[in-house]
Order: C-alpha cells, then structure tokens, then sequence
C-alpha cells in the first residue's frame, strides 16, 4: 500500500513541475487570449455566476478586506460595469450558480465575523439590480464548497466547517426551500471543482486533511445517486486524469460537451489545462492557461467560449481575464 502511495505521488509530482512550464512543448492546441481586466481591485476567493449572455462578478479579498462589490461583464462589448453591492458580509470561498435568470450566492469565510463560517443564502434579480436574502444555506455555515445547477435546482455540497464535508443539499428557488441528497460517494473535501454536462454534474479535486484527492465523480439528479468515474492505472487516461484531479483551489466550465478544469495548487500554484469528454471518459491535457499561475479565481461560460480570471499566487492577487479557445493553436501575440 505504502509503495502504491509513493507511486501516485511521484506521479502528482511530475504533472505539477510540467505545469509550472510556460507552454508543454508536446502540446499544440488551446490558445488563451487576453481580455479587459476585471474593473473592481484585485482579488481571489470571488464567485461568479452567469445570466444570459452576462457574467457577474464579486466578493473575495484584496489581501486586506474583504469586499463586496459585484460587477457585470458584458463579453460582446468586452466591458465591466458595476452592479449593486451585494448586502450581507464581505467573504471568501463562497458558492455561487444561476437558475431561471436570477443569480444565487451563499456560504463563505469572514474572519472579521464573530462566526467566520457563513451559512447565509442571497438572491440577486437582474431586472431590478438588486438582491435578497433567501433561507439559510440547508447544511448549515461552512467555506471551500462547490456549488452548480441542475434541471432548474441549485446544488452546494462539500466544504470544511471545523470539519470536511461530503454532505449534499438542493435548492428550489419556487419554495426557497432546502433538501438534503444523497452524500458524495467519495472522501469528505473543501476547494473541489464541479461541472455540468448534459443534465449531470461531475466533482473531484479538492483535499482532505492536507492530502490531495484524486477520485471523481457524477451526480445524476434523476436517481440522486453518484456515479464513480475515477480511473486506475490499467486506463489510457490515467496519467492525464490523476494530473488534472490532483490539485484544490482550481476552477471548471464547461464548454461545447467537454469540462474543463484549469489552475489551482497541485504541490504549487499551477497553469494546468485538463478537459474530460464524458461519452468516452478520455482525459487531455490543452496548452498551459497563458497568465500567471494561480489558485482562488473564478471561471464561466459565455457563448461557448470559457473565461478565467482574478485569483492569487501566494500573496499576490489578480485581475486579468482570460478567453479559452480549445481547438485553437497557442498564438503567445493574441
């Protein structure tokens, strides 16, 4: 068992030094291109969320407060505007998702607070600009969990409260009422990636009492049971799905059937780029994510083009935006 261990490390290990390089050499396709930087100061531990043809943007810290501001991207015009602030406590690691054309945004960490874990659910209504609070998240205060909507339903599970958290729970905004699911299969986590493909969503990465995780699964709402999806070594993907999925901090979209997951901290602040295509269970490695290394940003989908942005390397915080065009060659003048 212990030499099973140090296998799979070593394995982590190198994926993490080849994504510290500037662009694999073996890899040609995926190309970045940079766009307007995010309005508001630099942060990480934002959320974001998409309405339409809009992304939003807020929360996070600066390195010195914790903010609340949110800001809407307009990706036609390549512009950020600044939206209603949202209301409740400034914070980090929160969740957020969209569903029926309003945005939702709960839990998170404030160690300002009397209670630094946040359990508080808000509502935001683009067609009135501005926000209300709604039931209390069902699984109670806790930060680093994931989040994403499935058939009209909002989904938050995983996170750390003192302790690390499997436990699933769904929203429906009708009732503005919680109900708890089936947990995740797998280990207990904070700082996991999710994603939705055709009506089911995927989730891994994350850590456990400081070990990376390197399991992942699908939660198909229809039966509310989980699917594992995790590859051993006797799979062609093995190499590339254990690199992708060994990391926390990291952020996913999902584009044109395939998800994404991109950055984050696998042994150090990474440039990553792995997809998964869920009708063959292939695992790739894309061109390196072309800005700095980092853990902590956001990411969303618009018109079938991905976008990553603000987050952190170390002390430092960004406010760059970036577009991901797969089947693109890398073009580092674009």
């Amino acid at each position: 068992m212990e030499t099973t261990k140090l296998k799979l490390w070593g394995v982590v290990f190198l994926a993490a030094l080849m994504g510290c390089s500037d662009i694999d050499d073996e890899t040609e396709v995926g190309n970045w291109v940079k766009y307007s930087d995010f309005e508001g100061v630099t942060r990480s531990g934002a959320v974001s969320f998409t309405i339409g043809d809009y992304a939003y943007v807020g929360l996070g810290t600066d390195g010195d407060d914790y903010l609340m501001d949110f800001w809407r991207y307009d990706a036609t015009q390549n512009f950020w505007q600044e939206m209603a602030a949202f209301p409740g406590p400034g914070r980090i690691a929160a969740v957020s998702f969209s569903i029926d054309g309003k945005g939702y945004v709960g839990t998170g960490f404030n160690e300002d607070l009397t209670e630094e874990e946040l359990g508080d659910f808000w509502e935001y209504d683009p067609s009135t600009n501005s926000w209300s609070e709604k039931a209390a998240f069902g699984g109670g205060a806790r930060y680093a969990a994931t989040g994403f909507t499935v058939d009209q339903r909002g989904y938050i599970g995983t996170g750390y409260d003192g302790n690390y958290r499997k436990d699933f729970w769904s929203y429906d905004p009708s009732a503005d009422e919680w109900t708890q699911v089936v947990s995740l299969y797998g280990s207990k986590r904070e700082s996991a990636v999710s994603f939705v493909i055709e009506g089911k969503a995927y989730v891994g990465a994350g850590r456990n009492n400081g070990s990376y995780l390197y399991d992942f699964w699908a939660f198909d709402p229809a039966t509310e049971g989980w699917e594992d999806h995790t590859l051993y070594d006797d799979s062609d993907y093995f190499d590339e799905f254990l690199a992708a999925v060994s990391r926390y901090g990291a952020v996913a979209f999902t584009m044109d059937g395939k998800g994404y997951i991109v950055g984050g901290v696998a042994s150090s602040y990474s440039q990553d780029v792995y997809a998964y295509e869920p009708n063959t269970g292939e695992w790739s490695q894309s061109n390196s994510f072309e800005g700095s290394a980092r853990s902590s940003a956001v990411a969303f989908t618009i018109q079938n083009t991905g976008y990553v942005g603000t987050g952190k390397n170390s002390t430092h915080e960004f406010d760059d935006f970036w577009g991901f065009y797969p089947d693109e060659e890398y073009d580092e003048y674009d």
